[in-house]
């Protein structure tokens, strides 16, 4: 029956046996269609009635000037639902018969058109044309949110790899230092040891006065503590030891950060591969679209036609150019 199709297809049927008439009005049933969808809070597009209060809701919305209870008592009155009935759903074709005042009689027994099976094709190559637009569209949004991430990524790794680069940079000037004061010390020492050594020696070679007075530069250079120098040595060494796991963890922080801009680097040449693949799903979608509209107006041209339909589905590809970009031909909604 044709109450029990779904919105569209009754607003198809409308417009294809009133198509001499209500032309015009095509754009305005569009409108009328996506608003039973909305207002069908349970079925949307696969609902083809509403219940009371969205039936009231719906034609508030369109400034409609009559009520359910006056649409049902017109209907009464033409025989398309019995005195008696008062269904809790009111189909979309019974808005239409009152909001038109056209025969229901011959609403329900219109031709609709003799190319059935074109139409069929035609839908299936609508549904081709929307499910590519929306792949390509979902692809591309993907792609491009992708490329973004991995440029932020990629310039968040080569600031850490310049900062590990300074810090490294800064702990190897650290290191060379405490290894500079280091040999200070260690010459120190050789020349303490060097001294006692030839002091040493002056004591047993020479006459008794050279040899008494080595000893006694021995004694007072045996007497100084040696302490402080052995332990600014320890220290300093400790200190350079440090400085050396302070700069091979600085390397490491480098290195870490260099393999981690490699990899963002490389994530994003990926999103952009798959950017561009994403442009090229658009452009087989577009292609598509064209297809389908070529093949709408070569069975436009043939007698015969159930225009309402037609009409519907042309409408219906242009809404599936709002997935492109406009500077690729879509357009804003």
């Amino acid at each position: 029956a044709l109450c029990q199709k779904c919105y569209k297809d009754q607003f198809v049927w409308f417009l294809n046996a009133f198509w001499h008439k209500f032309e015009d009005q095509a754009e305005k049933l569009w409108a009328f269609k996506h608003k039973c969808d909305e207002l069908d809070l349970e079925k949307h597009e696969e609902g083809n009635a509403l219940d009371e209060m969205s039936a009231h809701r719906f034609l508030e919305i369109f400034n409609e000037t009559m009520t359910v209870r006056e649409m049902r008592a017109k209907l009464r009155s033409t025989g398309a639902i019995g005195e008696s009935d008062r269904p809790k759903l009111v189909p979309v074709t019974h808005i239409l018969i009152f909001r038109f005042d056209v025969d229901w009689r011959y609403l329900v027994n219109a031709a609709q058109g003799d190319n059935k099976e074109e139409i069929e094709k035609a839908q299936q190559m609508l549904k081709g044309v929307q499910a590519a637009y929306e792949q390509s569209n979902e692809r591309a949004s993907e792609a491009a949110k992708a490329v973004i991430e991995a440029e932020s990524r990629e310039a968040a790794s080569k600031r850490a790899e310049v900062e590990a680069k300074e810090r490294e940079d800064e702990a190897h000037a650290a290191k060379a230092e405490l290894e500079a004061a280091l040999n200070e010390l260690h010459a120190l020492e050789a020349a303490y040891n060097e001294k006692t050594q030839a002091l040493t020696k002056k004591t047993e070679e020479g006459g008794v006065v050279s040899r008494n007075k080595a000893k006694n530069e021995l004694a007072q250079h045996l007497g100084e503590d040696p302490l402080p120098l052995r332990k600014a040595k320890i220290t300093q060494a400790a200190a350079v030891k440090k400085a050396e796991r302070a700069t091979e963890a600085a390397a490491a922080a480098r290195t870490a950060a260099a393999e981690a801009t490699k990899r963002a680097t490389e994530a994003k040449e990926e999103s952009k591969r798959a950017k561009v693949a994403a442009e090229k799903a658009l452009e087989e979608a577009k292609q598509k679209l064209k297809e389908a509209e070529d093949y709408l107006q070569e069975v436009k041209s043939r007698p015969g036609q159930a225009q309402g339909a037609i009409w519907w589905i042309e409408r219906e590809l242009h809404e599936a150019k709002a997935y492109k970009p406009e500077s690729k031909g879509g357009y804003r909604k």
